[in-house]
């Protein structure tokens, strides 16, 4: 049984860093990219960005990209995402997902398995 859990997520001010991890189990970790997505209330989930699957390479949307990392330990099964200089937009649920296809993909359906998402929110 595939699982992602999640977890980093709170209260942030802005301009702050926060650092989520996305451990995994039940899977071959490193045969799947992943993929970091957020939905805030009321919109649809949109990519915040994915790692190839030995983490050379990532990609990013204009949103976050400078300020946004995703890294990952294979050894260990978990995937991180960075963020910094954070703003009261990226106040969503964020959550993690693995990709059995082998492109670092920013669409949802090419996503195998997700994690249940952590809350961030940034505020003063």
């Amino acid at each position: 049984q595939v699982q992602l859990v999640e977890s980093g997520g709170g209260l942030v001010q802005p301009g702050g860093s926060l650092r989520l991890s996305c451990a995994a189990s039940g899977l071959t970790f490193s045969s799947y990219v992943m993929g970091w997505f957020r939905q805030a209330p009321g919109k649809e989930r949109e990519f915040a960005g994915s790692t190839s699957r030995n983490g050379d390479s990532s990609v990013y949307p204009a949103s976050v990209k400078g300020r946004f990392t995703i890294s990952r330990d294979n050894a260990k099964n978990t995937v991180y995402l960075h963020m910094n200089s954070l703003k009261p937009e990226d106040t969503a649920v964020y959550y993690c997902a693995a990709s059995g296809k082998g492109a670092m993909t920013p669409r949802t359906y090419e996503y195998d398995h997700w994690g249940q998402g952590t809350q961030v929110t940034v505020s003063s």
